[in-house]
């Protein structure tokens, strides 16, 4: 049993009320296995505590990017608490590995030493303070980015509440208010490019010290990716090219002829084709929240329940106002076992999306609650997608919640649409890290070239020139990765994305087959959380993980015949 450790007291916003519980950790005498089973418990216990801690830091500072309180709390922490932590975490670590009875530690532990082996492996004293630099970088960034708003339509917007008029029918106003945020985007880029290129040199130096070659093979490790390599990503790129791209193509080209287009330009992008008016399956968060509930009702009672939690506990954060971060995520409240909510919602189609999206994030989050370690609950990034991923197909026969039968059907289509979309801009991303990584010393200019060149390779046939000369509008093609704000916040994470994209599309498949069946594979994957390696969470789901251009290729082309079937049935 362990000894003397009462943590109803810590308060992890402290280091002096955290530090004593890992000076015990780290004085353990371990005399059996039972010993280290007793350490790695507590540990998870205590980390629990500060992860929420963390966590409601985060959580405040990107809802309020202005408020000077909640700043100053996170920053405490980024730079007071975490590189503290890092130096405790890996000497406990040590001490695990180190110990001769961690070979008779039982079955349950193999993927948990797994990581902590190459975490010790990798860390290095001196990458802390580059660490929290990097930390305190992307905090700039979140800073720059809640404070982009614009004045159009007679108030100020944020970007988030910009995104309709992209669907207005009107091509003057599409136009206006693109020209609009453009302008907005513009002014910040300088400052956002010099943000990068410093992060770029900081994680390029971590490998070094690391002794890594480069940022690349150091991320591998760090995000503990046991089941694909850098060569695996190169591959699935390639296949994407190959299955996706003459649908994207194709699919463009018909765009520009609906539209009755001499050019192709980014504000002919989101507006329907047919001259209908924008989908707008709410009108705020708490019309949006009540409809997603009865969606998730209807497809299990457990599903219902859980999302009906969120509320309840206040876990919601869903407006776009000014000074918040932007973008969406979930993030899960360690001790309370509590998902928290955050996005940008302005009453688009996309931001239903998102939603959906994030509820399949607090599922999975709900499904994994039950298991006693921190580390056997934080579950790799590619299959917590595939939850999430998921969640936004399994959904697609009850959008009735929120349109009519036309417009559900019409929605239905423009996300499938969006799939074979997002696969090529998933690669782009991918891609651009893998040369940013592999070429750390490039130029600005360098830089810009080769972001062009994937954009050709992978995107879009949309055309800049002539849009504005005098103002640079123009510009925004050159440095329109500075939107991505993984990139900065969590580089190398965005191929996770694809990977769940083909996940989701076989559970996807499965449920058009049998719901029930979907669902029961669905749960029995995510109820594992991290105590099989990412191959066999797959596998527990009947999904395979393959980059294949025959696999992925396969997957797509199940969607653009479903899409085919709609065009027929319409």
């Amino acid at each position: 049993m362990s000894i003397n450790f009462n943590l109803n007291d810590v308060n992890a916003s402290k280091w002096e009320s955290i530090e004593p519980y890992l000076i015990n950790l780290k004085d353990r005498e371990i005399k059996s296995s039972e010993c280290i089973e007793n350490l790695i418990h507590d540990e998870s216990q205590l980390s629990e505590i500060i992860s929420e801690t963390r966590a409601r830091a985060y959580i405040n500072m990107t809802c309020q990017t202005d408020n000077q309180i909640y700043q100053k709390a996170w920053t405490d922490f980024v730079e007071n608490i975490q590189p503290k932590l890092s130096e405790y975490n890996d000497l406990i670590n040590r001490k695990i590995i180190n110990n001769k009875f961690v070979n008779d530690l039982p079955e349950r532990y193999e993927v948990m030493i797994k990581g902590i082996k190459t975490d010790i492996e990798i860390f290095r004293e001196e990458n802390i303070q580059l660490q929290t630099r990097l930390s305190m970088l992307g905090t700039k960034y979140n800073e720059i980015r809640g404070k982009q708003t614009v004045y159009f339509d007679g108030s100020e917007k944020t970007f988030a509440m910009m995104a309709i008029y992209q669907e207005n029918t009107d091509r003057e106003i599409r136009e206006s208010a693109w020209r609009a945020t453009t302008s907005r985007i513009i002014q910040d880029s300088e400052e956002i490019s010099d943000i990068f290129e410093e992060m770029i040199e900081l994680r390029h130096q971590i490998a070094i010290n690391s002794g890594f070659r480069g940022f690349q093979e150091y991320i591998f490790a760090a995000m503990h990716r046991f089941d694909y390599t850098i060569q695996d990503c190169l591959e699935f790129h390639e296949s994407i090219e190959y299955s996706c791209m003459p649908l994207k193509y194709d699919m463009n080209l018909l765009r520009k002829e609906k539209l009755n287009l001499v050019k192709l330009r980014p504000w002919d992008m989101s507006v329907d084709t047919e001259g209908k008016k924008p989908l707008q399956p709410f009108i705020d968060s708490d019309d949006l929240v009540s409809g997603c509930s009865r969606i998730f009702h209807s497809m299990s009672k457990e599903l219902g329940n859980y999302f009906d939690l969120l509320k309840e506990n206040d876990c919601l954060d869903l407006e776009s106002r000014k000074g918040k971060a932007p973008g969406g995520y979930q993030y899960y409240l360690q001790k309370s076992r509590m998902p928290f909510i955050f996005m940008n919602a302005a009453g688009t189609q996309r931001n239903f999306e998102t939603m959906i999206h994030e509820a399949g994030h607090a599922f999975h989050s709900f499904y994994s609650g039950h298991l006693d370690l921190i580390q056997e609950r934080d579950s790799p990034i590619e299959f917590a997608e595939v939850a999430a991923m998921s969640m936004e197909l399994l959904t697609h026969p009850y959008w009735n919640e929120f349109y009519e039968k036309d417009n559900a059907e019409r929605a239905r289509e423009k996300h499938l649409k969006g799939i074979i979309q997002f696969m090529p801009w998933m690669a782009t991303i991918d891609s651009f890290q893998h040369w940013i990584y592999g070429n750390p010393n490039h130029t600005r200019e360098e830089r810009k070239i080769k972001w062009l060149e994937i954009q050709d390779k992978f995107g879009s046939k949309v055309e800049y020139d002539g849009i504005n000369q005098e103002e640079n509008l123009e510009q925004i093609a050159e440095i329109s990765w500075q939107l991505q704000g993984h990139l900065f916040g969590a580089p190398f994470y965005y191929v996770e994305y694809g990977i769940a994209q083909l996940g989701a599309l076989q559970l996807w498949k499965y449920h058009k087959e049998d719901r029930y069946n979907a669902l029961k594979l669905y749960k029995k994957g995510l109820s594992l959380g991290y105590t099989k390696g990412l191959t066999e969470l797959f596998a527990a789901s009947g999904l395979e993980m393959s980059f294949s251009r025959e696999h992925v290729s396969k997957l797509i082309q199940e969607v653009d015949y479903e899409l085919s079937e709609n065009t027929l049935k319409h």
